[in-house]
């Protein structure tokens, strides 16, 4: 079973971001992609990285390790004003090529309206630069995410259409965690002229 981490990035408490990373973290049970036990939510709206750089790490050690034992991550970014939430910008700053280097991840966009596509292409950008992090080219993005992904069978149309989609993204994540795995241990991460990316 694949170690998978999914990271609600939302600063807020009880965020539609972390009740989009509940139901991930079940669908990746349901598919067999992770058991109970190898799959684990980060929700930085219940416990926030203080702003970086902080001499208090908050529960920055507790993410560290789970980050370290991850085969594969699942990004989930609001979308605020057009802009990826300031949590998980934040994250990137914590997190380094050694926890996430050659990491496979799904990002997944969240709007509580018709947008989310603009944090795809903020992190695209920006987000993996010096962690090294493997964005998978299939994403997410969840619109008007308080109708949809709630308890229960689908909704509407829109709905069901996301929860496919889901299922069809979360097994090219299973499959790039499997693949990746070898490659990763084969690459020396402690090359000192190469520490930042490019």
């Amino acid at each position: 079973m694949l170690n998978i981490v999914l990271v609600a990035g939302s600063s807020r408490r009880d965020s539609q971001s972390a009740k989009v990373a509940r139901f991930l973290q079940q669908r990746l049970i349901d598919l067999d992609l992770a058991s109970a036990s190898s799959v684990s939510v980060i929700d930085l709206g219940e416990q926030p990285l203080p702003l970086w750089p902080s001499d208090d790490q908050g529960p920055w050690d507790a993410y560290q390790r789970q980050l370290l034992a991850a085969d594969a991550l699942v990004v989930i970014a609001p979308e605020w004003n057009g802009m990826a939430a300031p949590a998980i910008k934040n994250f990137f700053l914590y997190a380094s090529k050694f926890e996430l280097a050659h990491k496979p991840a799904l990002l997944v966009g969240v709007s509580s309206g018709i947008g989310g596509a603009y944090p795809i292409s903020e992190l695209r950008a920006s987000g993996y630069k010096n962690c090294r992090l493997g964005y998978l080219p299939e994403h997410l993005i969840v619109r008007q995410v308080e109708a949809v992904l709630n308890t229960g069978q689908a909704a509407n149309e829109d709905d069901l259409r996301i929860r496919k989609r889901i299922d069809y993204a979360l097994d090219i994540l299973g499959k790039y965690g499997v693949a990746l795995k070898p490659v990763r241990e084969s690459i020396d991460l402690n090359i000192a002229a190469f520490a930042n990316g490019m």
